[in-house]
Formats: structure tokens, sequence, C-alpha cells
């Protein structure tokens, strides 16, 4: 048996139409596009938010609101009860910055910032230093006999 013995299976592989190869070839002349009209032009029928040259929808509606895009600030969040969840990993630390949570694998990068916030409760005394805090949080850090630090982003 030998590599030009081989074959397709018979009707596993479909010749490709060619359009416009003369009358011979069955689809020859208007090349199956019909007679006349835009669908039979060069360029094709128009997408599908064409409207025959009437404005568009996207172009009528008004434009409202705004992109805040390059200024946008991108907190990491960290929840108290991810703190308590890994509370064993900061035995040996006085205070939980963004750089600790990373070296313990709290979290993965810093982004923006992190920002703490208050699902869960704290048992232990903790310094905590963040970016940012949202109010239940600072406030049960407090209750826990902890300090909530804000680190200035600039």
């Amino acid at each position: 048996m030998r590599i030009e013995d081989f074959s397709p299976e018979d009707g596993s592989k479909k010749k490709r139409k060619r359009i416009g190869r003369g009358p011979g070839s069955g689809h020859g002349r208007t090349a199956t596009k019909g007679h006349k009209g835009q669908k039979a032009r060069s360029g094709g029928p128009k997408g599908p938010s064409f409207e025959g040259g009437q404005t568009p929808l996207q172009r009528r509606l008004p434009k409202r609101g705004f992109k805040n895009a390059p200024f946008k600030k991108e907190y990491v969040t960290v929840n108290l009860s991810d703190i308590v969840r890994h509370i064993d990993k900061f035995s040996d630390v006085d205070a939980i910055t963004p750089e600790v949570l990373i070296k313990k694998k709290v979290v993965k990068k810093i982004k923006d910032g992190i920002k703490i916030l208050g699902k869960g409760d704290l048992a232990k005394a903790f310094t905590i230093k963040a970016h940012v805090f949202s109010a239940s949080a600072a406030t049960k850090i407090s209750a826990a006999g902890g300090k909530a630090e804000v680190i200035s982003t600039e």
C-alpha cells in the first residue's frame, strides 16, 4: 500500500462553486446573483444597520452620559472575612499592608489600590493599611481594637 493509493471517501469532499467562468459552467453571465439591483453590484448588499439611505438609528438617538475611562480607579476588593480566613498567615506581621496581602497570597495584584469592605467580623486587633475603606469596614476594625490607616494614592 502506497500513499498515492489513498483517496478521500466518496462524498466527503465537495468541489468549490466556480462562478462567473462562462456559460459552460452553468454559473456564468450573472454569476448566480440574479438580474441587476444592489445585491448584484460589486460591494454587495449593505450591512444589517443600513436603512436605505435614511439616517440610521444609532445616529438619530441622542448621546447621553460620559465615559470616565482614562481617570477610572479600579480597586481590588478585600472583605474582612478574607482576612479572617487567612488570619493564621498574619500572626507574624504587625500591620496588614497591600504588599503583605500579595506576599501572603490573599490577592494577586494591587491595580490602582486595595479597598477593604466590611463583610465579616474581626476578632483580633489589626492595623490595616489600604487605599480605601468602606464605612462598615472602618467601624468594624476600630470596634475590634485595630486601626484603619488610609494610604495616599499619589
